[in-house]
């Protein structure tokens, strides 16, 4: 079952989690350039190839592309009380969302007007993924803040089966009024956004998670493309102490370690026995779980209770792993919590599990993982937003700044940059000799 640590135990914690870091062996980057580089010289071939081989569904080319009235009728047949949660989480995403819509700005200084033109990004590609179970949270959270940003085209890649057996990704699609949809998952699909194929056009950026495949092919093709971030397994870490409800931090730990068996769970407390109480309650919630296998060995191989002297010891462990998600239980003093760093989103009290954010509350649940939270943020809707600088100098501000830039330019040896500039200032000069004249 789950270990529990000591503060000596610490090398051992982190050399256990650095196993996670690694899910992109040299064997799938090396499968999945073999996929991009046919989807980009073979197009829509490569892609009913891979589909066959992968997904074991056969398709013709003109079957990639979803009609509107397959979208329309796919849509209707999923659960209309679904749907109803479906339109109140999307309100509440939208008004998260649209205070994060960045404006164009200028000032004036002198002579000379500086500003910054904000634009909406011309195209994004969304992956939502397959598997044995159905995301429609993913379409939300990542096309809601595409459309805040005003993003003009919007395509998303499914894999076939997911789309089929699954109406309610149709319905979330329907509801938010997209109409490009195509029936391709795994690498193949990330390598068509990128470069496009017959029937695909290609995209600006690429967002959305998946599995190791996706994800390497997202490494692959970005540069040519922007992505969103190379995503991991999920994770959540919990701050409580021995005032905490051992019950509520069970579920809490669950609800990512059912994810899959890559995921991690760890709780931070400051009490031995409260450690020993929640190790208990995780045993006896697993057994009720209907993903007790993949939860029970995420938590055997990822999972931890750390225990530690005081909250503030357990503030330098969890700003190092930088969680994705970060849950303080409402005992742990403010000054403890002022001084966290690292997290992709921090949920706060007894009362707001990780799953508020995941599907309702309207923060995005697209969320760095891996320790990048260190340097990555939320997907917002500055992810769709692109920025211009704009610059405008009088005739007379340049002549001001002539010879700071022309001393500039030289002391980098860039003799042509400092003559753009004298060659106006002398020709200033001939036009002032003839005013004069």
């Amino acid at each position: 079952m789950i270990p529990i640590y000591r503060l000596k135990d610490r090398a051992q914690f982190f050399e256990r989690l650095e196993r996670r870091r690694t899910l992109i062996s040299g064997e799938i980057q090396k499968t999945v350039r073999r996929i991009v580089a046919q989807v980009r010289e073979e197009g829509d071939a490569a892609l009913l190839r891979f589909t066959d081989q992968l997904d074991h569904v056969r398709m013709t080319a003109r079957q990639l592309r979803v009609k509107p009235q397959a979208l329309r009728a796919a849509a209707a047949s999923a659960d209309p009380a679904l749907v109803r949660e479906l339109e109140k989480a999307i309100f509440n995403i939208h008004a998260f969302h649209k205070r994060q819509l960045q404006q164009s700005w200028e000032f004036s200084r002198r002579g000379a007007v500086l500003g910054q033109r904000a634009l909406p990004l011309s195209s994004v590609g969304v992956y939502v993924p397959g598997g044995k179970a159905a995301y429609p949270s993913t379409v939300l959270m990542n096309v809601v803040p595409a459309k805040v940003a005003g993003v003009p085209r919007i395509a998303v890649v499914t894999p076939p089966g997911t789309f089929h057996k699954h109406p309610i990704i149709a319905a979330a699609l329907q509801e938010l009024n997209i109409r490009e949809v195509y029936l391709v998952g795994g690498a193949q699909a990330i390598a068509a956004l990128a470069y496009g194929t017959e029937t695909i056009p290609p995209v600006d950026k690429i967002i959305g998670p998946g599995n190791a495949y996706v994800a390497a092919a997202k490494k692959e093709v970005f540069g040519d493309v922007d992505i969103d971030m190379i995503a991991g397994p999920s994770e959540v870490v919990v701050l409580a102490t021995a005032e905490s409800n051992p019950r509520f931090i069970a579920a809490d730990m669950l609800s990512q370690a059912e994810h899959d068996e890559m995921a991690s769970a760890i709780c931070f407390t400051d009490s031995a026995a409260h450690a020993v109480l929640v190790r208990r309650e995780l045993e006896v919630q697993l057994a009720q779980l209907p993903r007790q296998e993949v939860a029970g060995k995420s938590l055997k191989d990822f999972g931890a209770i750390v225990v530690t002297d005081n909250y503030f010891q357990a503030v330098g462990w969890i700003n190092e792993l930088a969680p994705e998600h970060l849950e303080i239980f409402s005992s742990v003093p403010q000054a403890t919590i002022d001084l966290i760093r690292n997290a992709g989103a921090i949920f706060y009290g007894d009362y707001c599990p990780e799953a508020v954010g995941d599907y309702f509350a309207g923060s995005n649940h697209v969320l760095p993982t891996g320790g990048t939270a260190r340097f990555f943020s939320p997907l917002g809707v500055y992810d769709f937003q692109r920025w211009t600088s704009i610059v405008r100098y009088s005739q007379e501000e340049l002549a001001r700044s002539a010879k700071s830039i022309v001393r500039l330019a030289r002391a980098e040896g860039l003799d042509a940059h400092a003559r753009s500039v004298t060659i106006r200032q002398t020709a200033r000069g001939r036009m002032k000799s003839k005013e004069e004249d």
